[in-house]
């Protein structure tokens, strides 16, 4: 391993032992380095429950799409059964990619030499195999992973080791039960890639100290930096309370159960390692991270209506559109300074402020830390 590593993984391990008072930010080597990344795919994004998106984005028979993690293809595909499949997209005979895009169809069929497969990821053509002695369709299926549905979020493991997602989750139930989550239907999602670190997209949208600096005429006028209120974390997850600037017109309509206190805030929330969400009282705004290198992060996001009579609108969308701009714009030159070799880390703001990405470091010290043995 190499000596840039080791000293992340000794900086990952001083979260432990170091008050927030004292903390700093990671060593830019952090956000970098290919060779951390690499760990982080290994031993993070094949290990733990990741999550895709939606489960509702493919809820009728034959829907699909596919994306990728950690250099794996992958096909999510919707069974005549409703039940959600997600599969290699990798063809059994000879490794070529089966699906492309998203759709409906009944079955996949790998453009080179067209072996078929149903939604369930079955064989079920191959042509001119019928004469190859010892020729097994039934061995030849597609992979199927590991996957768990959690208030409405569609998680996959590929390993297949992780124990179950919910009972981790269990600590955010209080703060999100209101919001009826679970209940939102599925508006749209886009597919896109910044060129900064995965982590560096997941702390930005999980702190408030950004925002009347980043978004002075979209956010700030909504939810000011002054008005964040840090969650405690339990090791899986981080999480803070925006509220919403006592001027600001109210954002209704909203859920049956909401209190006025959460009617007046939007609840921000992060399932390590790579699901970030906004829960406002009339949408849902979530983004899936994975990364394509150390500079670059895939990114999955989209949005939820509070129900089928309040869709989201274009207006949502475009101010939606803009928050990303803003933030990508910053990100993108955040990445070009980390390079630098005069980058020394600074200090933490105050828990409201930035003690999720202290939360995060936690995790990430739980997971890659130089006293977890890798093996």
């Amino acid at each position: 391993m190499n000596e840039a590593v080791e000293q992340i993984r000794k900086a990952l391990d001083l979260t432990h032992s170091t008050p927030f008072k004292y903390a700093k930010a990671m060593p830019s080597a952090y956000y970098t380095s290919e060779a951390f990344t690499k760990l982080e795919e290994e031993h993070i994004f094949r290990e733990e429950w990741v999550c895709l998106g939606r489960a509702d984005e493919i809820a009728t028979p034959g829907q699909y799409y596919t994306t990728s993690l950690a250099s794996e293809p992958l096909l999510v595909a919707c069974g005549k059964d409703g039940q959600i499949s997600v599969l290699s997209n990798v063809c059994r005979h000879r490794g070529n990619i089966v699906a492309s895009g998203s759709g409906n169809q009944s079955r996949f069929s790998c453009s080179y030499h067209a072996w078929a497969y149903d939604l369930k990821g079955r064989l079920v053509g191959a042509p001119h195999m019928q004469d190859v002695e010892g020729f097994d369709p039934s061995s030849c299926a597609l992979h199927a992973f590991k996957t768990e549905i959690w208030q409405g979020f569609l998680f996959v493991n590929l390993s297949g080791d992780a124990t179950p997602l919910a009972p981790r989750l269990g600590a955010l139930a209080p703060y999100i039960d209101n919001y009826e989550i679970g209940k939102r239907p599925y508006a749209f999602a886009k597919e896109t890639t910044w060129n900064t670190n995965w982590k560096c997209l997941a702390e930005n949208f999980m702190e408030g100290y950004h925002l009347d600096v980043t978004h002075p005429k979209t956010l700030r006028p909504l939810t000011p930096t002054t008005l964040c209120e840090h969650v405690p974390s339990n090791g899986h997850f981080n999480a803070y309370y925006s509220y919403y600037d006592p001027d600001y017109p109210e954002r209704g309509p909203f859920p049956p159960k909401l209190t006025d206190k959460e009617k007046r805030c939007s609840f921000m929330f992060g399932v390590f390692p790579n699901l970030v969400v906004a829960a406002a009282p009339s949408i849902l705004i979530y983004l899936c991270l994975s990364p394509n290198s150390s500079g670059a992060v895939n990114i999955r996001w989209g949005m939820s209506s509070l129900d089928e009579d309040n869709p989201i609108t274009d207006e949502q969308i475009a101010f939606m559109d803009t928050v990303n701009l803003e933030d990508k714009a910053k990100l993108e030159t955040l990445q070009k300074g980390l390079q630098s070799r005069y980058y020394k880390p600074g200090r933490l703001s105050k828990p409201d402020l930035e003690g999720t990405i202290y939360d995060m470091y936690r995790y990430m010290a739980n997971r890659l830390g130089s006293s977890v043995n890798l093996g």
